[in-house]
């Protein structure tokens, strides 16, 4: 199963659970060098009454049901209802309240692509699972903020970026604590991190 590299919106979310947002965005290149084209998920919608909410696209972590979904020609908006009574949708309700949970992803499989130069535009997709994901509703504010810091020179420690994300990303302290791990190498020239570019960074940075 392939997930989205491009993290989209929590709306909104009520007492009783119920939730919405955009799980897909359409034209968009993300970190990963994919484009989801306008109707690529239609056919995966027809008849289908729902699908799995999930927590971090992990299948042994159900939360919930995405019964509404709308198709536009710039993404897929859904609606649907964590279970708070369990104890991974009780917690994925509570961290999404609290700001930490912001984002949505999709996992899906590729039925159908092409290419675009070095961008991989995907025709038909197999929507699999909707996860709410700890990952900010704006990544370019935190690619621009990575920026800032390498431009003025002074390279951060693993301990400097992981507060970076936690403030500037919205990320949780369990996963900027592994991201910043993951990426402080790559941010500081570490011959071994294997990777200089900044595709290879963001890539590190999806997780």
């Amino acid at each position: 199963m392939e997930k989205s590299a491009f993290a989209f919106e929590v709306k909104q979310i009520d007492e009783a659970g119920y939730v919405a947002g955009i799980a897909a965005a359409y034209g968009n290149v993300d970190y990963d060098g994919d484009r989801i084209l306008p109707g690529a998920l239609a056919k995966s919608l027809v008849g289908r009454d729902g699908v799995p909410m999930l927590l971090y696209h992990d299948m042994k972590r159900p939360i919930g049901r995405w019964a509404k979904f709308n198709e536009s020609e710039t993404g897929l908006q859904v609606e649907g209802k964590i279970s708070i009574k369990t104890r991974d949708g009780g917690e994925a309700y509570e961290l999404v309240k609290d700001g930490a949970l912001g984002g949505l992803s999709i996992g899906y499989q590729t039925l159908r692509k092409r290419m675009d130069g070095k961008v991989r535009e995907l025709l038909d997709l197999n929507l699999h699972e909707v996860s709410l994901v700890s990952i900010g509703a704006n990544p370019q504010a935190l690619v621009t903020g990575v920026k800032e810091i390498l431009d003025g020179g002074n390279l951060p420690t693993v301990r400097e970026f992981e507060d970076f994300l936690r403030d500037a990303g919205g990320f949780s302290k369990s996963l900027a604590t592994a991201i910043a791990a993951k990426a402080t190498p790559h941010l500081r020239g570490d011959p071994e991190a294997k990777a200089d570019d900044g595709l290879a960074f963001l890539r590190a940075l999806a997780g």
